[in-house]
């Protein structure tokens, strides 16, 4: 295969012929046999690398009697003990700052990343500087395949910190020799300057959030400005499900008249693009010479068969920094063999893009619901305005679900009578698709703020309820 090596040692100065569809087109064409046997040789390898220069590999697989000489099959790598977040923050609380499985000197260190540790201790993601060099060319390829050329101008609508989507994109468009305007997100009034921007230089792609993107035509119109004109032909998102589900993805190419295609996976298997569509392919394509992924079974983290739902495990197979090996993901989708791929890349693929994390995942009166679910419902509804928040409350023995969504200003000007026929179809559709009663509260769309980041639309307040039951039974 094309700069196929342990370590990586890609080529500064390749680029495909310009009519190229494909990248490196034996790694992408070839047999899925043959790229497995030679997966199977790679993860050895990457194995033994994290054997010798991991203490925390070293002692995990120790303990669990996995040994890197004894992976011989795809089946045999199934017996390795899977990673866990909460295990890479702990080495690192204990072996500060990037923990026990950085495999290379501090020194060598070229870029620190990390989570934003709102919820707890942040994780450092320690980046050195070939790895970078290697996300550059991974992420430049996928690129590729969603059909971005030299020259081409990719606008970057995210925020430029920790987060890594926009450094992926941007070093992957800077090695596409593309023209990377890295315009960034986030500050007040950064919207409305966006569309100002992308109506005067008319770039070929956007990169954002498919929330970000929704906010951004809604802003670009109360300006004056048809998001059509941006002359965008392709607009690819990461950080949240958005971009897979039918309803939101035929949302935003009706306002910009644009293609839409997903991607990304988790930070901390970047290159993120690992799971993405192409310019022919709708869904994730699994780039599985970059990362190795497994759709697996939640209880046994066993693989599941074709057409089979479970969450994704990753394993590098280019990274040497903080190499991740069978990372579980906590997201949920489910993957087909890729035979039907219209691009003609022998990859597997998640047809439905990632649904959401499997914690995600809510109860109400025993079913279970999906945020992701809740968001194609509205968004095949004539008059949602674009944003909306679920509500889990109890009141009594049983938990309710309330969706406050908000309307267009034109359904609010044809009087009461259509703000409730929407009400009422909303709880229909609703209804029909979670399968439990859904109320509806429709408000107006200054009611509800808009993000330039990744949503956060569920409230869930019944540990509130128990706390006040509780209190009311001590007195």
């Amino acid at each position: 295969m094309e700069s196929w090596s342990f370590p990586p040692n890609y080529d500064a100065g390749y680029m495909p012929e310009a009519d190229s569809r494909y990248w490196f087109p034996k790694r992408e064409t070839m047999a899925p046999g043959d790229r497995e046997a030679a997966i199977i040789k790679r993860l050895g390898e990457v194995m033994h690398y994290a054997y010798d220069n991991a203490p925390f590999y070293r002692r995990k697989w120790d303990e669990a009697g996995i040994h890197p000489d004894h992976i011989n099959s795809l089946e045999d790598f199934e017996r390795v003990p899977v990673v866990t977040k909460a295990e890479l923050r702990q080495s690192q609380a204990e072996n500060e700052p990037f923990g026990d499985y950085l495999c290379i000197p501090e020194s060598e260190v070229h870029h620190i990343h990390g989570t934003s540790g709102t919820t707890g201790r942040p994780t450092a993601f320690a980046i050195g500087r070939e790895d970078w060099r290697t996300i550059a060319n991974n992420q430049a390829r996928v690129m590729w395949g969603m059909g971005l050329r030299p020259g081409d101008i990719i606008f970057i609508g995210t925020v430029f910190s920790l987060y890594m989507g926009s450094w992926g994109t941007l070093i992957g468009a800077e090695r596409l020799r593309a023209k990377s305007f890295p315009f960034g997100a986030g500050a007040a009034g950064m919207t409305a300057r966006a569309a100002m921007w992308l109506q005067l230089t008319k770039p070929k792609a956007f990169y954002g959030t498919p929330s970000y993107a929704l906010h951004l035509a809604e802003t670009a119109l109360a300006e004056g400005i048809e998001p059509k004109d941006f002359g965008l032909d392709l607009l690819f998102f990461s950080g949240e499900p958005g971009a897979s589900i039918p309803s939101i993805k035929s949302r935003i190419e009706d306002a910009y008249a644009a293609q839409v295609i997903d991607s990304g996976t988790m930070a901390e298997m970047t290159p993120w693009m690992n799971a993405a569509g192409s310019k022919e392919t709708d869904g994730m394509l699994l780039w599985q010479d970059m990362v190795y992924t497994e759709v697996c079974d939640p209880d046994t983290l066993t693989r599941v068969g074709w057409g089979g739902q479970g969450t994704p495990v990753y394993t590098h197979l280019e990274r040497t920094s903080q190499p991740m090996i069978r990372l579980v993901s906590g997201d949920l989708t489910h993957w087909t063999d890729g035979s039907d791929n219209p691009c003609g890349r022998t990859y597997p693929r998640l047809p439905d893009g990632i649904y959401g994390r499997i914690d995600d995942m809510f109860q109400v009166r025993g079913e279970n619901i999906y945020p992701s679910a809740i968001d194609g419902v509205l968004n095949e509804l004539p008059g949602y305005g674009g944003e909306h928040r679920i509500i889990i409350t109890r009141d009594g023995a049983m938990d309710e679900l309330l969706v406050r969504m908000d309307a267009g200003k034109d359904i609010f000007a044809q009087g009461a009578d259509a703000v409730a026929r929407l009400r009422e179809q909303a709880e229909k559709d609703l209804s029909r698709v979670l399968g439990v009663r859904a109320r509806v509260e429709i408000v107006t769309s200054d009611a509800i703020p808009r993000t330039d980041f990744k949503a956060r639309r569920v409230i869930d307040d019944r540990d509130l309820f128990q706390s006040l039951m509780h209190g009311e039974q001590g007195r």
